[in-house]
């Protein structure tokens, strides 16, 4: 016998199923605009994504909708204070850029004429990420008719940024200049996923990014190896001996100093993520592998989203073309990146990687290392009670237990982490088919209003327990 449906939840539901149509009719409205960050030539639809965002978040009844310049693309943001002064600010954050794309590509049909075939909307953005900000439109929408609120339970602030796709350059400078505006208890992230369609998940952190190419110089131009060979240090060789000495036996990262400040998993976490249903035979032909490999001691999942690591992205030097050519090169290269976790410090790892490097550069070598921008871990803990809360609000819409993943990726909502200081939440409801990037992107349906009822919920959940927090 199925258990009753208390009375708010059918109250949203009610709500939602009445205003579907309507909502599925605007996201298709906005998905026609092809707002493509990367290709100079959209820029005017971008900007009119940003525009056709912030009257429809007037019309949805947001005092305050603005379009906010930046040197590239512009951010949208929205603020609807809640009634209650001593009420939480919560700031969702999203983008409203997409990938390029083209029919040529491989899509089923226009990437930017949304169709529904199947119970699911195929279109640029259906998942990335014109869906999943979408659906706090109607959320709060339905949140305010099954409370009877005039203003949302807690002061709701949205920034949705237009540059996304393209690396986010001048997200960091939007957020520093605008933190005041932007100043919340939790920023909720609504730009990512779940394990499944059969398994709710709610992400708990990210891994940061450190990247950097290191230029090693010999000779001031290519030699004999037969004259000098045995007798000149060899950039090439030098490059190869420190690709060499990267890891250790156990596959950890040997350079010294780089795990300082490293936040382990818990027992519990290792537990949770021990629940998921993984296939690692599946995962490796998703990878086109055909071993796993990694740090010692740790699952591929923990590999994946709790440990830090060191990629060799590229090596070169010397002669590259067909048959031999029986020289010693003048110069080599390679580019390495480091995902962070929990308790690493980019800088700190900067200067690590800096002195293991010139520690093992040869007399005779020069060695010159650049390294990009940087990208800070998050991670919000297991019992923090804006957690608790987006795992309620996420279990009474799906009606069954919601399990926690990590992303082994990099974003800019850790920016909104170091700048406002306020921790970070993940709020997503795409699933892995839905083709991210790739042609035919789709969003499900059914999760889409699943992230429309989780949204309804959450803000009155937060208001509840947040005040009581320690």
């Amino acid at each position: 016998m199925s258990k009753p449906v208390d009375s708010a939840v059918s109250a949203v539901r009610t709500y939602i199923a009445q205003h579907r149509a309507a909502f599925l009719d605007d996201l298709a409205e906005w998905l026609r605009i092809p707002s493509v960050s990367a290709q100079p030539d959209h820029a005017p639809d971008v900007r009119r994504s940003a525009d056709w965002l912030a009257a429809k978040l007037r019309a949805t009844g947001f005092p305050t909708a603005e379009v906010w310049e930046t040197p590239g693309a512009p951010a949208v943001y929205a603020e609807w204070p809640a009634a209650d002064p001593a009420a939480p600010t919560v700031l969702v954050y999203g983008h409203h850029d997409v990938q390029p794309a083209a029919r040529e590509d491989g899509w089923h049909s226009d990437p930017f004429e949304p169709v529904v075939r199947d119970n699911r909307l195929y279109a640029r953005g259906a998942a990335d990420d014109k869906g999943q900000v979408f659906f706090h439109t109607l959320g709060v929408r339905a949140h305010l008719a099954a409370t009877g609120r005039t203003a949302p339970a807690v002061t709701l602030k949205l920034l949705i940024e237009g540059e996304e796709e393209s690396g986010s350059p001048h997200f960091r400078a939007l957020v520093e200049e605008r933190a005041g505006r932007l100043a919340a208890d939790a920023v909720i992230v609504s730009d990512t996923g779940m394990w499944s369609e059969d398994t709710p998940t709610v992400c708990t952190g990210m891994r940061g990014l450190a990247e950097c190419e290191i230029r090693l110089y010999g000779p001031d131009q290519d030699i004999h190896s037969g004259s000098f060979g045995g007798a000149v240090p060899n950039p090439a060789t030098a490059a190869a001996r420190l690709v060499a000495a990267l890891h250790d036996e156990h596959a950890r990262v040997a350079i010294p100093g780089f795990y300082d400040g490293v936040i382990d998993l818990t027992d519990r976490e290792r537990e949770l993520f021990a629940e998921l249903p993984f296939d690692e035979d599946r995962w490796l032909r998703t990878a086109k592998s055909r071993a796993a490999h990694g740090e010692a001691g740790h699952t591929t999942l923990e590999r994946v989203w709790a440990r830090p690591t060191a990629e060799v992205n590229g090596i070169g030097g010397g002669y590259q073309g067909p048959g031999s050519k029986t020289i010693i090169p003048s110069s080599a290269m390679v580019k390495l990146s480091f995902r962070l976790v929990a308790g690493q410090d980019p800088d700190h790892v900067e200067k690590a990687v800096r002195a293991w490097a010139a520690d093992r550069t040869p007399p005779g070598i020069r060695c010159e290392i650049d390294f990009g921008a940087a990208t800070r871990p998050c991670l919000t803990p297991l019992d923090h009670p804006a957690l608790e809360s987006v795992v309620r609000a996420m279990g009474r819409a799906f009606g069954k237990p919601v399990r926690y993943t990590r992303e082994g990726g990099s974003g800019p909502a850790a920016d909104l982490q170091d700048v406002l200081g306020a921790p970070v939440l993940f709020l997503g409801i795409s699933v892995p088919s839905d083709g991210w990037h790739a042609p035919d992107e789709k969003v499900e349906l059914d999760l889409l209003l699943k992230g429309v009822e989780t949204s309804a919920y959450l803000w009155g959940d937060l208001a509840e327990h947040w005040r009581h927090a320690p």
